[in-house]
Formats: C-alpha cells, structure tokens, sequence
C-alpha cells in the first residue's frame, strides 16, 4: 500500500511542476497520466500493484467527474453562452440522437453476435465528450469564444443525457428483452434522471451560495475555509441526486452554472481548490485507467474493435456534428474543428464500469471497445488540441 502511495504522490509531485509547461505543448495530461499508468503497472514495470474493484474505479471516475463538471460549468462564460446558445442546441438536440444511431448500426455490423440492447449499449458508452480532455480546447484563447463555450456546455450535458438511456437500456438488458426497448420505461428514466438532477443542483447551489454571503457578512468564513464549500457542494450535488435517483452529473452542471452566476466577487478564487482537486482525481483516475484496464483490453484488441474506436471518433462523431450544424454561419473548419473535438474519456469510463458490474452478455468485447476508444482518443486529440487550435485561430484572421 505505501509503495503505491508512494508512486501515485510521487509522480503527482513531479506532474505539477511541470504541468505548467506541459500544458503549453501537444502533450495533455490525460495522455501522460494513462502512459505513466501503463508504465507503472502490470503490463510495463508492474511497481505499481493496485486492486481496486470495479465499484471504487466507478466511484473514483464518478466523483472525479462530477468536480470537473461543476467547475467548468461555474467557470463558464454565461455571456457569451447566451448568445451563442444554438451551437450547443444543435449538438445536444441533433447531433447526440444522430450519434447514438450511427453508433449503433455501426455496432451492429462489426459485432453481429451483441443483439440490439448490447449494440445500444457500446453506442450509447462512447456518444458523450469528455468536460475533462477537451479542457485544452474550451480554456484555449485561440479557439474562438463561441465554439469553446459550445463544446463546454455540450461536454457537460451529454453525459448527464446519456445517463437515462444507459439505465433504461441496462434495464432492457437485466430483462431479457432483446426483442425491442421499451419506449415508457426510457421515458420514465429520462424524466426522473433530468428532472431529479437538475432540481437536487439547483436547489442546493441557491441555498449554499445564499448561506456563503451570510457566512461572508458575519465574518463565520475565513480565508482558511472558503474554498472548501465548492468541492463539498459539487460532490453533495452528484450524491444526493444520485441517491434520489437523478442524474448526479446533471445536477453538477446546473448546480455549477446556477452558482457561477450567482457570485458576483472572487469567483476564480472559489474555484481553485475545486479545480485543484478534479486536477488531482483526474490524474488518479487515468493513472489506474492505464495500469488496470488498457492492459485487459489490449488483451482483447481485434480489427472489429480497433475499426469501432476509429469509426467512432470520426464519422460516427463528425458527420452528425456536420449535419447539425448546417444552415449555420460556421466555416466549413469550424465545423470540421467541433467534430473532431468529442474527446472520450471519464463519461465513457463509468459507464463501461456500469455495464461491466450489470454482466450484460458480451460485456468484455464492450469494455474493450471502450478502452481502446478512450485510449486512442487520449492519444489523438491530445496531440493534436493545440496545433488544430492554433491553425483554427490563424484561419480565422
């Protein structure tokens, strides 16, 4: 236990001296944190023996999640969200439905053995972005204002979407009804996911920053303690919702865009600790994502799987992106840009642990499509955020 400790902190050290520079290159963290985990662990120098069940990868990826999620939405730019509000619409309304069915009929032909519900299922685990390993695209200058805050909102409210679906169809699946989905019981799981989520994140960002001010006033909050109430309120959000049986991650992305617009002084300031933090689980996140699970996959690669993760972050993702935006004002590099910016990464994660814990028939060949996914788009959008992002910019003048 100390040895990983030591290795985990170690390197957590060394990261954050150099993640200032790092961050300035093609290099994202992301990518060196799952190297650095491949290195560590069984399938590189094996120094680094963890055994983390698939409930406390779920709960580290969960948790990682919802922090990232509330701070990006806080730190959101609701001017210019409001008026450039359509990108998003388009992406959520159109382009997320597209997604899931280009996904799945592609899942059906290269895995004809899944049946509907599993095939739903790989489509459903890889359709939303990922808040996290677009971070250098939506915190970019470079990249127009318009197009990063769409991504962000869009990266934050898909996974949220997704969720309904992913249990509806995990329901379907503990059901044996491979003959169709039931169209009542998505609904109903939509209705309480949103619904319930996005009530748990408001409520709780109203009443906590309301108690903040008067804390603030009576002089009950001192500089010691202030940036803590964020992280304990992104993570009261995401557990009360899910306990009630709403979508934590929805209630993270409200609560965080209702709080970010209620403060009116020192906001960055609030938010440090909290991004500090998602920082920090991140990095734990994608350092045992690459000692446990690219390793099984790996295991697992075939040219069905390899095909699907490309397909995945191309057409699978850009051309529904191209057909939901058009009739826009956006140059065609734009549009090209927003597509090729869906990175996958925690969402997905979680959810190919949901799947893996409901042992849906051909759960491994999901997971492995999952991690091969994940891990390619680690490698290909993290190389290419800030080049694609510097061009973008330089066409646009």
């Amino acid at each position: 236990m100390y040895l990983n400790l030591a290795v985990l902190f170690g390197f957590t050290l060394v990261y954050s001296l150099l993640a200032g520079r790092l961050e300035r290159t093609p290099v994202a963290g992301p990518l060196v944190f799952t190297a650095f985990g491949v290195l560590v662990g069984p399938l590189g120098l094996d120094v680094l023996h963890l055994s983390i069940e698939a409930e406390g990868l779920r709960l580290l990826a969960e948790l990682t999640l919802a922090l990232v999620l509330f701070t990006d939405a806080a730190s959101a730019n609701l001017g210019v969200l409001r008026r450039n509000l359509g990108l998003p619409e388009r992406l959520l309304l159109l382009g997320l439905p597209l997604t899931v069915v280009l996904g799945l009929g592609a899942a059906l032909l290269l895995f004809p053995g899944l049946g509907l519900v599993a095939a739903a299922l790989l489509a459903t685990m890889l359709a939303p972005t990922d808040a996290a390993l677009g971070r250098a695209v939506v915190a970019n200058p470079a990249v127009p204002a318009p197009i990063r805050e769409g991504l962000n909102v869009e990266s934050g409210l898909n996974d949220g979407i997704c969720v309904p679906l992913l249990l509806a169809l995990l329901a379907t699946a503990a059901e044996e009804a491979q003959a169709g989905i039931s169209v009542g019981l998505v609904a109903r799981h939509f209705a309480e996911a949103l619904g319930i989520g996005a009530a748990v994140g408001l409520a709780l960002a109203w009443l906590a920053t309301a108690a903040m001010r008067l804390a603030v006033v009576r002089g009950w909050l001192d500089d010691t303690w202030r940036q803590l109430p964020v992280i304990a309120l992104a993570l009261t959000s995401f557990a009360l919702a899910q306990a009630l049986g709403g979508s934590g991650f929805i209630a993270c992305f409200a609560g965080g865009l209702l709080a970010g617009a209620l403060a009116r002084r020192r906001k960055h300031e609030e938010l440090l600790a909290a991004e500090g933090a998602g920082d920090l689980l991140s990095l734990l996140t994608w350092v045992v994502f690459g000692a446990l699970v690219v390793g099984q996959g790996l295991d697992r690669l075939s040219w069905p799987i390899a095909a699907y993760a490309v397909l995945s972050l191309t057409v699978i993702r850009m051309l529904p992106v191209w057909l939901a935006l058009a009739g826009t004002a956006m140059r065609p590099a734009e549009k090209l840009f927003v597509g090729w910016f869906g990175p996958r990464g925690l969402a997905s994660v979680v959810f190919a642990v949901l799947v893996l814990d409901a042992d849906v028939p051909g759960s491994d060949t999901l997971v492995a499509t999952v991690a091969c996914t994940v891990v390619l788009s680690i490698l290909l959008h993290g190389l290419s955020a800030n080049p694609l992002a510097a061009r973008l910019s330089t066409a646009g003048h």
